[in-house]
């Protein structure tokens, strides 16, 4: 029961980093390195095999490496692929296939809505710099967005929250 606070450490840090993506259009590195570490910290007060968060930090590093590379190609932000990365190595690897999945979706939900607000007009009154920012076609898309609606939706799922709550 001591560690049932622990299991809001998560879906925290995800809102935080989505709305930081929203507000600024960055993920700071302070944010995905203290979600990594987090998850040890988690996972070894819910009790969880040292086989299962190798196989976690496998997962995580994994997606970190492919993520890398998309990142080399410019096809997402360096930003995003940190935080995928941090949220997959909690995610791990039985609910990985539905979290990508997840996000996906959510991100492309994101996107028509993204593109609906900047076809429509600014407005008379003026806008926040952030969403002045959202509306400027230039930009791109705050995909820590998808990120963390994919994994607020997965982890329940995952086995970290089940040994938290017992």
């Amino acid at each position: 029961m001591a560690a049932y606070p622990l299991l809001f450490v998560f879906p925290f840090v995800m809102l935080y980093a989505a709305t930081m993506d929203v507000l600024t259009m960055r993920i700071s590195n302070s944010v995905s390195i203290g979600l990594a570490a987090a998850f040890f910290v988690v996972a070894l007060i819910a009790g969880l095999p040292a086989q299962q968060m190798l196989l976690h930090a496998a997962v995580g590093a994994v997606v970190l490496l492919a993520n890398m590379l998309l990142f080399q190609l410019r096809l997402v932000g360096g930003g995003d692929a940190k935080l995928l990365a941090a949220a997959a190595l909690w995610i791990g690897y039985e609910q990985l296939i539905p979290f990508v999945v997840y996000v996906t979706v959510f991100g492309g939900v994101l996107a028509l809505l993204l593109l609906a607000y900047r076809r429509a007009p600014a407005g008379a009154l003026p806008l926040p710099e952030w969403a002045s920012r959202l509306h400027n076609r230039e930009e791109g898309m705050p995909y820590g967005v998808a990120i963390a609606a994919g994994a607020l939706v997965v982890y329940p799922m995952t086995s970290l929250p089940a040994l938290l709550a017992a």
